[in-house]
């Protein structure tokens, strides 16, 4: 595997990769988990190279999250992916990819200041700016990312459609801990007590796909025993349980196949989400 730190060395190994055919391409924060190892392995199956990035993104970080605390784990990562099977990796420095002559960013619009883009003012607008930069750097024919980030692919398939880029988003399954749990870096902030009080998330999803395989398709009935168990608990502290359309991320009032049922609450100082999207009956 080739780990590359500039933006020139990148863009010339990628070239050369491209030879042998398209690329499939998987960006990351670090700290990895199976749930990024599950995104490289779905890569493999489309692009006969695949590409990997590890940068933590100073754009999506508020002055009051965790940009400074959130863990870096770059050896470790970069060995986890290269026994994935992952080609190249690209680990840039903020400097390198963030100059500090930096003015231009992308701004996503309105689909920005919904659901997890209301609690995070500007957050899509780094995750936007970062993630243009990646693929123009690295070119990829497809980018793999994560179901349990619902709304940044919302986002992200606005941003390639948009902009005319010719990467395909591809959305890849949650992976969850035995628990239930979604896999998530954040994870590993929570005590014990804490993540027992997280299990909430999975299972107030779980009430509502039980309320639908039973015939309940208006939104406010299928979600409202959820709702009780989100908010029974003191330690949880419940943002949003909706039913929207996957693309505009509005509110609907029925739940068809393909809705999107996601849920956000913070468990101490950690911000979880979790989501599934309706299947048919």
């Amino acid at each position: 595997m080739q780990i590359l730190t500039t933006i020139a060395g990148t863009r010339a190994a990628s070239r050369l990769l491209r030879q042998n055919g398209p690329i499939a391409f998987v960006p990351t924060m670090g700290a990895l988990h199976a749930g990024h190892l599950s995104l490289v392995a779905h890569a493999r199956t489309l692009c006969p190279t695949v590409a990997a990035s590890i940068f933590v993104n100073p754009l999506q970080f508020g002055p009051n999250e965790d940009f400074d605390r959130y863990p870096r784990t770059l050896a470790r990562d970069a060995a986890m992916l290269e026994a994935a099977g992952v080609d190249l990796l690209f680990a840039p420095s903020v400097a390198e990819l963030v100059p500090a002559s930096s003015a231009t960013t992308v701004d996503p619009g309105p689909l920005a200041s919904l659901l997890d883009g209301a609690a995070r003012p500007g957050h899509f607008r780094g995750v936007a700016t970062i993630v243009t930069k990646l693929f123009h750097i690295l070119q990829p024919e497809i980018a793999c990312f994560g179901q349990k980030d619902a709304v940044q692919l919302a986002i992200l398939r606005q941003l390639v459609r948009d902009l005319c880029l010719p990467t395909q988003i591809v959305a890849c399954p949650i992976i969850r801990d035995p628990d239930g749990l979604a896999l998530s870096s954040r994870n590993a902030y929570l005590t014990p007590a804490e993540r027992e009080t997280a299990l909430a998330l999975p299972r107030a999803l779980a009430l509502v796909q039980n309320s639908l395989a039973n015939g309940t398709r208006l939104a406010a009935l299928a979600l409202a025993p959820a709702h009780a168990i989100l908010t029974a608990d003191a330690n949880l502290a419940l943002e949003y349980l909706v039913a929207v359309h996957p693309e505009t991320l509005l509110t609907v009032t029925e739940i068809t196949p393909g809705t999107l049922v996601a849920v956000a609450a913070r468990v101490g100082k950690t911000r979880l989400i979790d989501n599934f999207l309706a299947r048919n009956p």
